[in-house]
């Protein structure tokens, strides 16, 4: 029986440790195409520093209305700086966003029998492109821009199908709804799909650079503090080899 109420009262003192001593974390929205990226990133992070981090991804479009609907986050990791610029001049960011990387646009079946290319989106044999919603996300509007630039947007146009995020038009692809359709490099690239399907990485010179921002939220001391250390990590050499091995462009 003591030996029972002692187990009882030490449980008891570990439930109150923890509650009055929860573990630091901050809560990151993650533009779609980095959530793979992310992870290995906030686990190095939470390493370093425990402090753990909850991702909440969406498109780019969508976190930017949340964050100006007063979502809880404390740091947005943007697919472009339109977004982080446009929450920086409506007062909701520490400082002006920041580069931390480039993203890349690639062309990927899942379907080992189908070889990417932009010749074969024109022909009967790809009845479905999948494609992030340009309104929204930054990698939809590189692909509209790049098949704008290759001479056949108005050829396939009606084959093109809109995910929401990358997220969903990945979907698209895995699932075959899509015969194939444009991701991020940093999807195929990842753990999750590396050696899945076939791709190729569409030209850089035929979209516009996609400049990846960040930005601290304004929030109390206590999460901003946080917040600034992840900002401050990503920058750091260790960081940006994540970054590289997930197929973006650093500084």
């Amino acid at each position: 029986m003591k030996k029972t109420a002692l187990t009882l009262v030490l449980s008891l003192l570990v439930v109150i440790a923890s509650a009055t001593n929860p573990i630091p974390k901050i809560t990151i929205a993650v533009a779609a195409n980095m959530q793979f990226a992310m992870r290995a990133l906030t686990q190095t992070f939470a390493k370093e520093t425990g402090i753990e981090c909850d991702l909440i991804i969406s498109s780019s479009g969508k976190l930017t209305a949340q964050i100006k609907a007063g979502a809880p986050y404390d740091v947005f990791v943007s697919a472009d700086m339109k977004y982080p610029d446009n929450l920086y001049k409506a007062g909701f960011a520490l400082e002006e966003p920041k580069i931390y990387a480039y993203g890349k646009l690639v062309l990927w079946s899942i379907n080992d029998s189908i070889k990417p290319s932009l010749a074969i989106l024109k022909t009967d044999a790809i009845k479905h492109i999948a494609c992030a919603n340009p309104k929204t996300a930054p990698y939809g509007v590189a692909a509209i821009q790049a098949l704008k630039h290759f001479g056949v947007y108005n050829l396939v146009e009606n084959k093109l199908v809109y995910g929401e995020s990358i997220s969903q038009t990945n979907q698209f692809i895995i699932s075959e709804s899509a015969e194939l359709g444009f991701t991020a490099k940093s999807v195929v690239l990842s753990p999750d799909f590396k050696g899945s399907g076939n791709w190729i990485e569409i030209d850089p010179n035929s979209y516009s650079p996609i400049a990846q921002g960040v930005i601290v939220i304004k929030r109390n001391k206590p999460e901003e503090s946080k917040a600034l250390k992840f900002y401050n990590f990503l920058f750091s050499p260790e960081a940006k080899k994540i970054l590289e091995n997930f197929g973006y462009k650093v500084k």
